[in-house]
């Protein structure tokens, strides 16, 4: 019996295995991001969210079997939960984010580019009134200056989490995002497009899924 079960085993691996897929992923964030496939991180920015001006392009590979889940954190650099960037100097103001992304198989034929059929959810908005960027002393979740914080769900990068009500991805064109250092180093497909929650510079941390079938 154990040799029948362990010869079973070893078959069940090697079909999964077979049904395995190496794909190419291209992401382009301002400022930083982190890649889950099925809840396991595959990626994650090599320039620290607490850099100000992180542009870049980071390129990778991982395997999965499809369907599969990506789920893709995305982050804007902020000072503190004012959301805010160069706090007390002349330039102080509400940054902007904005992130595009490709994935790609062994024939490089696109699997999966960022659009409107993406759901995103922003877990961290700030300042909740844009006039806490002129506050002389602005306080984090006071007056203007106040924020919307929540924590990320659990479980919510994997297939059987109930996204149903998380609004769809918002699109952005180029012009509208500026990017800058890296995004000239990828070719992007015709179709990635820039994605981001409702403001791209309220929405300070935005959680983005897509199955792929």
């Amino acid at each position: 019996m154990r040799r029948a079960l362990t010869a079973t085993a070893l078959l069940a691996l090697y079909a999964t295995n077979l049904s395995a897929e190496v794909f190419s992923a291209d992401v382009w964030a301002d400022n930083w991001f982190e890649m889950h496939i099925n809840g396991e991180q595959v990626a994650i920015d090599s320039v620290p969210i607490t850099t100000e001006r992180s542009f870049n392009a980071e390129s990778f590979q991982f395997e999965a079997e499809r369907p599969f889940t990506i789920g893709l954190v995305a982050k804007d650099f902020i000072e503190n939960d004012t959301g805010l960037e160069y706090i007390g100097t002349g330039r102080q103001q509400m940054g902007d984010g904005g992130i595009i992304a490709q994935i790609l198989d062994a024939t490089g034929a696109p699997v999966a580019v960022s659009n409107a059929d993406w759901q995103c959810q922003v877990i961290h908005t700030a300042p909740l009134d844009k006039a806490c960027e002129d506050e002389a002393n602005p306080v984090a979740g006071e007056g203007v200056c106040d924020n919307d914080i929540t924590d990320e769900p659990e479980g919510w990068d994997v297939a059987g989490f109930d996204a149903s009500h998380w609004p769809q991805a918002d699109v952005y064109t180029a012009a509208q995002v500026d990017p800058k250092m890296g995004y000239g180093d990828v070719t992007w497909t015709g179709t990635a497009e820039f994605i981001w929650g409702p403001d791209l510079e309220q929405s300070n941390t935005v959680l983005c899924r897509l199955t792929v079938e």
